[in-house]
């Protein structure tokens, strides 16, 4: 049951500012210019010269934990390092930085993370690079080399924006997706079943147990709450499409299979020895039974919360006490994987050379934790006080995750797995540096700040935090610049009013202007009609390639290796100093260029360029040029320079040209290289 709220009874787009407040109750403030924040400042502070990417497109936040705030703003920075850019095809969202052996290729796309990459990007007030994803994966980047609950995170991204278009147009394709998952459903059980390491978790009970606990990699193929509860909601999202589309037939048989799979999960994936949700042996061996349920509780039993399958029965909740216990899944600086006492707990069984590889034997993943958090969070706001968890331990496992983010040298940087004990990395690769998969910008927003998205004209804001006194209390916070349905919205937290100095108590405003405050923490809702929603600009990249050797193609005057020529025409955009991106050049003060050959004429009237520097090795170049090679020689064109920016994007623009090369030069700093990260090229 959702608890009564502060409640505006009519919708305030169209309305006057005083027929506002002439029909609202004496919850809705006087409307006022909000408190905002100094976002231009923050990005400085945040982003350095890379500030211009972020400013305009993302919501702003600050709160009375810094730790929090800092990770937020990393975690936009992730985002913004794993869109790769496939010139006419869009933006994607990727999982590793650099290059792994099992991503689809040449795109360096992966499925299973899509539900995180969704889920964060659809609070972006630039919808292209959630929409570009989505139309990729549609148009047939969803390989299925994963589980994946991609159908649901599109409705979630559909929650926020209310883009019909943009939803429906992929209905088509997204129930084809799902019928080619009949492969793995076992209809004399009306289950799915999944190998563990094609649900993207190797080494979990059921796969060493399927081993006689000698391995765990590959088999062990087992009925899980995992890929039932995403095929649950992706059922579920395919129904309320449909019926968005007006295709009631469709809408109805997806609505039935939704419920046909939530009966059989309660029934059958609740382990009643074990008050949990667990896995039944799919395999059948020597060592396991077919039907048999595992021998230990994973944290994956709390998935089916995250997609609110379960209902409200303190049977079913109980079984969260679990995850607050020391000796079963709640480690000292993480969720456990698995419980500690199961046999082969964090037993490494896998390596690469001496370093340890991915296990789901007990290791803390932000991927599962992200999903925990998820599912806490709709326990709390859809269900109240039902069973042992309480808001305030959603802020501690916050923060605890929060703090995975940090290595023991204080810089942000998150990796793949951790010791739940230590907190400090397990697997410790160099493809582990800034991994995505997972999510923190929508616990934060949806969470935190209880943002709670929804299909109706209504603004629901639900803050799950601890009253003041409790450990975990937060004494203010706001956020701003939030999109949702076509307006801008801003939450604002002020327990004691002097923080902000605008009154105590929960305020919300639309599009600048506050319109509803209670003095207290609780649910507010707010009838908003839908405003229209900008058109997605979506300029080009021509110089991009995937494919090395390629046309166009990069060429340099040092430094001549095809991987590192490459690199600076990938798509790919980050500045983190622990995974070299780009090309670099021999030390100056030799000048130095880099050349992009397109194989034939195109039309160029701006480039941008991303210079990498650490104030030792490499530093952006004195002064640079775009030359176009016109006739039989290289030409200078007029063109506007940015100045060369360190770790940002530098920009110059020139009255259109056709031309089949276009190189720039560059005047380097004696003893200094230049890192060229990419060079983007584009029509205008």
């Amino acid at each position: 049951m959702r608890r009564a709220g502060i409640r505006i009874a009519r919708s305030i787009a169209g309305k006057s500012l005083a027929a506002l407040l002439c029909l609202a109750p004496p919850a809705l403030a006087a409307p006022r210019p909000a408190a905002g924040l100094d976002t231009h400042r923050i990005a400085q502070d945040r982003f350095g010269n890379d500030a211009p990417w972020y400013e305009g497109r993302i919501p702003f936040f600050e709160s009375a934990d810094p730790r929090i705030d800092a990770v937020y703003y990393y975690r936009w920075q992730l985002f913004r390092a794993h869109q790769r850019d496939l010139g006419a095809e869009g933006f994607i969202s990727t999982e590793f930085l650099d290059d792994v052996g099992w991503q689809r290729e040449p795109y360096a796309s992966l499925n299973d993370a899509t539900g995180f990459h969704v889920g964060e990007g659809r609070w972006l007030n630039d919808r292209r690079f959630a929409d570009d994803y989505i139309s990729f994966m549609y148009a047939g980047g969803n390989d299925r080399h994963f589980t994946d609950y991609m159908a649901d995170a599109v409705w979630g991204r559909y929650l926020v924006d209310g883009d019909r278009d943009a939803v429906v147009r992929h209905l088509p394709v997204m129930r084809h997706i799902y019928r080619l998952w009949d492969e793995k459903f076992d209809f004399s059980k009306g289950l799915y079943f999944v190998e563990p390491l094609l649900d993207a978790t190797e080494y979990t009970v059921s796969s060493i147990d399927a081993s006689g606990g000698r391995d765990g990699f590959r088999g062990g193929d087992a009925f899980r709450p995992s890929i039932n509860s995403y095929m649950f909601a992706n059922a579920r999202a395919l129904s309320r499409i449909a019926a968005l589309a007006g295709d009631e037939a469709s809408a109805a048989e997806y609505a039935a299979r939704a419920e046909a799979l939530r009966g059989r999960v309660l029934a059958d994936l609740w382990n009643p020895a074990l008050g949990h949700f667990t896995d039944r042996h799919q395999a059948e061996n020597e060592h396991v039974r077919y039907w048999q349920p595992i021998r230990a509780r994973e944290l994956v039993g709390y998935v089916p919360w995250m997609f609110d399958l379960v209902p409200e029965d303190a049977r079913f909740a109980a079984a969260w006490a679990h995850l607050l216990d020391p000796a079963m899944l709640g480690g000292k600086a993480g969720m456990r994987t698995v419980e500690a006492g199961y046999e082969y707990y964090l037993k490494q069984y896998r390596y690469l050379g001496d370093a340890p590889e991915c296990q789901w034997n007990g290791p803390v993943w932000p991927y599962q934790t992200t999903q925990v958090l998820i599912a806490m969070a709709n326990l709390l706001d859809h269900h109240g006080a039902t069973g042992p968890i309480t808001r305030s331990d959603y802020l501690r496992l916050l923060r605890q995750y929060a703090a995975l983010h940090r290595q023991g040298d204080g810089r942000l940087d998150l990796e793949e797995d951790y010791h739940p004990e230590t907190g400090k990395p397990i697997v410790g690769l160099t493809r582990s540096h800034h991994y995505f998969h997972s999510g923190f910008v929508d616990l934060v927003l949806g969470g935190l700040v209880g943002i709670r998205p929804r299909a109706d004209d209504v603004l629901e804001v639900n803050p799950l935090l601890p009253p003041q006194g409790d450990p975990q209390a937060l004494a203010w916070f706001r956020v701003q610049d939030v999109p949702y349905h076509g307006h801008r919205v801003g939450v604002t937290w002020d327990a004691d009013g002097l923080h902000y100095r605008r009154g105590a108590g929960l305020s919300v405003e639309i599009d600048g202007r506050e319109v509803a405050r209670r003095a207290d923490l609780g649910r507010v809702t707010i009838p908003l009609a839908r405003a229209p929603l900008p058109v997605i600009q979506r300029p080009i990249d021509l110089s991009v390639q995937l494919v090395r050797g390629a046309f166009p193609r990069g060429e340099a005057s040092s430094n001549a290796d095809p991987e590192a020529v490459h690199d600076a025409i990938d798509g790919r955009v980050w500045f983190f100093p622990e995974l070299p991106n780009g090309w670099t050049s021999a030390p100056g003060p030799v000048p130095q260029w880099y050349a992009i050959d397109f194989g034939r004429e195109v039309d160029l009237g701006r480039a941008e360029l991303a210079f990498f520097a650490d104030g030792r090795r490499f530093a952006v170049p004195r002064g640079y040029r775009i030359e176009a090679w016109q006739g039989d020689a290289w030409r200078t064109l007029p063109a506007a320079l940015g100045a060369p920016l360190a770790n940002g994007v530098t920009e110059a623009h020139w009255p259109a040209v056709r031309a089949s090369k276009v190189r720039v030069a560059m005047d380097l700093a004696p003893g200094r290289a230049v890192r060229l990260v990419e060079f983007k090229l584009f029509a205008r």
